[in-house]
This record gives structure tokens, C-alpha cells and sequence, in this order.
């Protein structure tokens, strides 16, 4: 499972491993929290939802982003405290989880740490023998950080074989 934390919305990625470099794609979407809503009670959402993704899915492990760098501390505060929420509802599980910075993501992915977002998304769809990019983008950065997390635990190599031009 891979998870991209946010406060109004958190993407889900879900991906099993094959054998060798194969993974193949079981799902992927988002959790949405309203606007409106006071902020403890969309922490309390994100982990009832989590919880139900967890239940229905039993992931064994799970990458999750990390913070590495935000311009505005106003928005830095609110994710981190969906990351931690996020991460003690995985350690609740017993869910070992593993945390990479967006350029450990894409280099995992395309093999370039400095990919741009399409090419990202190119390069988990072609990972996952999707026909289109998965939608959101939310969704399909957390199947990349998916994706990285079972790359480094099976101990993979990353390989520029998906890399694309955009």
C-alpha cells in the first residue's frame, strides 16, 4: 500500500508484488475531507477511512510520503498532522511502513529523481500494465510511493526501463 498524506485529501495505492519487477494493480483512489469541517474531526475521518482500507485490503506493509521541504507553514502543519495520524493507524496495525521523499519516489519509478508529474504517472501506469494514468493524482502518486516502498523491500534495483519524455 502507498499513501500521499494530506488534510482535504489523502490518496491510496494498493499494489501486490509478482515476482522480480512485476507488480500488478488491486486499486487506488482518495480519501476526501470536507473543507468545512473542524480539523480534529477530518484527522478522525482520514483514520476511520484508513482503517476501513485496511480491513478490506490487509496490506502487509505500506510507504507513505515523506515531509521533505513546504514553502507555506501554514500547510506544512495540517499534513503533518494527517501524517501522524496515518502513521499511528498503520502502527495500530502492526503495518510496517516506510517513508520516501518525492525524489527517492521518482527515482524509484522512472529512475530520475527529478521526473516531472506526468512522466510519474506514465511510468506507474506502464509499472502497473495500465492502458491511462491513474486519476487523481493523488491516487496515482501514492501507487509510485506504493510502488517505491516494494521496490526497496524487495530489494530492486531502480531501473530507467520506464523512463519517458513528456
Amino acid at each position: 500500500m502507498g499513501i500521499d498524506p494530506g488534510t482535504a485529501t489523502v490518496g491510496f495505492g494498493i499494489v501486490d508484488w509478482i515476482a522480480g519487477d512485476s507488480f500488478r494493480y488491486i486499486s487506488s483512489g482518495v480519501i476526501s475531507t470536507p473543507k468545512t469541517m473542524a480539523a480534529a474531526n477530518r484527522l478522525k475521518m482520514i483514520r476511520e477511512d484508513l482503517i476501513c482500507l485496511i480491513e478490506e485490503f490487509t496490506p502487509d506493509e505500506c510507504g507513505v510520503e515523506a515531509i521533505f521541504f513546504f514553502k507555506n507553514a501554514k500547510t506544512v502543519i495540517p499534513v503533518a498532522q494527517a501524517r501522524g495520524v496515518i502513521l499511528e493507524t498503520l502502527a495500530t496495525f502492526d503495518i510496517i511502513a516506510g517513508e520516501y521523499t518525492p525524489m527517492q519516489v521518482k527515482l524509484h519509478v522512472t529512475g530520475y529523481g527529478k521526473a516531472e508529474k506526468p512522466e510519474v504517472q506514465w511510468a506507474v501506469a506502464k509499472m502497473l500494465a495500465l492502458e491511462a494514468i491513474v486519476k487523481p493524482d493523488d491516487a496515482s502518486d501514492a501507487l509510485a510511493i506504493a510502488l517505491t516502498h516494494a521496490r526497496l523491500t524487495c530489494h530492486l534495483t531502480p531501473q530507467p526501463l520506464v523512463r519517458v519524455k513528456i
